[in-house]
């Protein structure tokens, strides 16, 4: 029997047994960690690398040398390899906030209180969005491919209209670079040309009581790199019926034409970061404590907000990071509807103490990778050593992409890495038994293909199906999927008609997964024989899916036999 809770709703149960004997719209995957840029602690959703590099960066410089974290170079993989959506939360250490646009003038009958008409503000926060200078002075001091300026152009009094260009920090009046153009916007509250409809005015804050985004603001917005902060000169009708300005006033209120800079952002990164990056992970990675993902791993803890089916955390370890680990393995547990690629230990690590990181976890929605990697740095061009989860999103991403979640992310068809320039220890046969003795999945170096996974075992212990990052994926798409349709059967009437539908409706779905090789066999229970009066009486609808999932060939035997001649072979 199910077991409810007290308020309506549709509830899930897995019932394994396979132990041996002796889709609402969801992200592919979610990614937790700091970023060059963006907001901080906003999950935002990107679905190719060139916008996650417009909106997060790429690279940035600490004590003179160019980084990149690990973060970027895990979406870097991720898309590369045929990711589809990527859901990034970033994450950052201290106070971190938006720079805002420098004094906009108004005519020469405007007002005089200093203020601007209005005032924009950036949505990305930290420091790297300040920048200063004059558009005569060509570029501005401070700007860079990663901040923005920004340009008002042809004022007319006439019809209180004005545009608004955004344009990239380093460009000059030249040579500009306009990332976004809103034309014909004006300072009328009532036009559908208001300018905080147009360009927007909405933030999101996260609220750590109510464990959640809270949104202010009244209009969505429409621009990736900038909001309106406020409007400081409102010229309400600015025209009457007749085309007559209402007010003398109006016309000075307008914005000059001329462009401006950012300034007033706080947060930046440490100068020492170096130290904490790379094979120099430890306690404090990439110039962070585990302690700043707090948030954004109690934010992800809620299905209902954040649908993914995959989340990395690159720069997490759990021999460093065991707290927030293990919260992340509980809200995944809890979740149910995703996998989570985590690193056991630093680059220092060895099989033996690997192994014993392994052996402190036992879950199926968790799946490990080991050895460390060298990389070249896609935004530097250096070549630098990554925990396996910095790569890994490529092998899923790839698989999904030419075959399905419940295929194996591995070997030589879908588990080549082809960034990895070596896996830090050859593995011999012997490590590798028994790094897949204690589920953890080895990146073999492999003579004809390089490195390559050989592996897909998930962290849960005891010996089922589940024991299967392939198995355990088809169990989440078929949950994810399953709970859609059933969600749309709550407050039906309890009839005949009702469950038949139910069927008629995931039928189709598990013959198509068993069609492409994900179920050998299925059969679905929703009738009288499990709906009988007493259950219809407590308002429960009860269904029964039984599958018998598709197992992978990991242990081929091969039988070389040698006959005399004229010998008969078998028949």
């Amino acid at each position: 029997m199910a077991n409810f809770t007290v308020s309506p709703g549709v509830t899930t149960n897995e019932l394994d047994q396979t132990f041996l004997t002796g889709q609402p719209v969801q992200a592919g995957a979610a990614i937790i960690g700091p970023t060059v840029k963006g907001p901080v602690e906003v999950p935002t959703l990107v679905t190719s690398y060139s916008q996650y590099t417009s909106l997060f960066g790429d690279s940035f410089v600490s004590g003179g040398i160019n980084y990149s974290y690990l973060t970027s170079i895990a979406a870097y993989n991720y898309f590369n390899y045929g990711g589809s959506s990527l859901l990034v939360a970033r994450v950052a250490s201290g106070t971190y906030t938006s720079a805002t646009s420098t004094l906009i003038p108004t005519g020469s009958s405007g007002p005089t209180t200093g203020l601007s008409p209005f005032t924009l503000e950036t949505i990305s926060q930290g420091i790297i969005m300040n920048n200063s200078g004059s558009e005569t002075s060509g570029a501005l001091i401070s700007g860079s491919k990663d901040n923005v300026r920004f340009e008002i152009t042809n004022t007319n009094t006439g019809s209180g209209t004005f545009n608004v260009l955004i344009r990239q920090g380093d460009d000059t009046i030249n040579n500009k670079n306009i990332l976004e153009s809103f034309n014909g916007v004006n300072l009328d509250p009532n036009s559908d040309r208001f300018i905080s409809l147009v360009i927007g005015d909405q933030k999101l804050a996260y609220n750590s009581t109510n464990v959640q985004m809270e949104l202010s603001g009244s209009y969505p917005n429409n621009s990736r790199y900038v909001r309106v902060k406020a409007v400081n000169y409102p010229t309400p009708t600015y025209l009457d019926s007749n085309g007559t300005l209402t007010s003398n006033l109006y016309s000075g209120s307008l914005p000059a034409n001329g462009s401006g800079s950012f300034n007033g952002a706080t947060g930046i990164v440490a100068s020492n970061v170096g130290t904490t990056m790379y094979d120099n992970i430890g306690t404090t990675t990439q110039g962070l404590t585990s302690g700043s993902y707090d948030n954004m791993v109690a934010l992800f803890g809620n299905k209902e907000a954040y649908k993914f089916n995959l989340l990395f955390t690159p720069g997490l370890l759990n021999d460093k990071h065991t707290s927030v680990v293990s919260t992340i393995i509980s809200n995944t547990q809890n979740r149910g509807d995703n996998l989570y690629v985590l690193d056991l230990i630093d680059y220092n690590g060895t099989v033996a103490s690997t192994i014993t990181q392994a052996q402190t976890r036992n879950t199926s929605y968790a799946a490990s990778y080991w050895p460390w990697v060298r990389i070249v740095d896609p935004a530097t061009g250096r070549q630098v050593w990554v925990p396996a989860s910095t790569v890994i999103p490529g092998v899923y991403a790839f698989n999904d992409k030419v075959s399905a979640p419940w295929f194996a992310p591995a070997g030589i068809n879908r588990g080549g890495l082809s960034t990895v320039l070596q896996a830090q220890f050859k593995l011999t046969q012997a490590n590798k038994d028994s790094l897949y003795s204690n589920n953890i999945n080895p990146l073999a170096t492999l003579p004809r293909n390089g490195v390559v996974v050989f592996g897909q075992k998930t962290l849960q212990k005891q010996a089922s199906a589940l024991d299967r990052v392939n198995v355990r994926r088809l169990m989440i798409e078929m949950k994810n999927y399953i709970r859609q349709i059933a969600d749309t059967v709550v407050f039906e009437q309890n009839t005949i008609a009702t469950r038949n539908s139910f069927v008629a409706r995931v039928t189709p779905f598990l013959e198509g997964i068993q069609q492409k090789q994900g179920l050998y066999a299925y059969k679905i229970i929703m009738d009288e024989s499990n709906n009988g009066p007493a259950v219809i009486d407590q308002n429960q609808l009860v269904g029964q899916i039984y599958i018998q999932p598709t197992r992978t060939a990991e242990f081929i035997s091969l039988d070389f036999i040698l006959l005399p001649t004229g010998a008969e072979f078998p028949g």
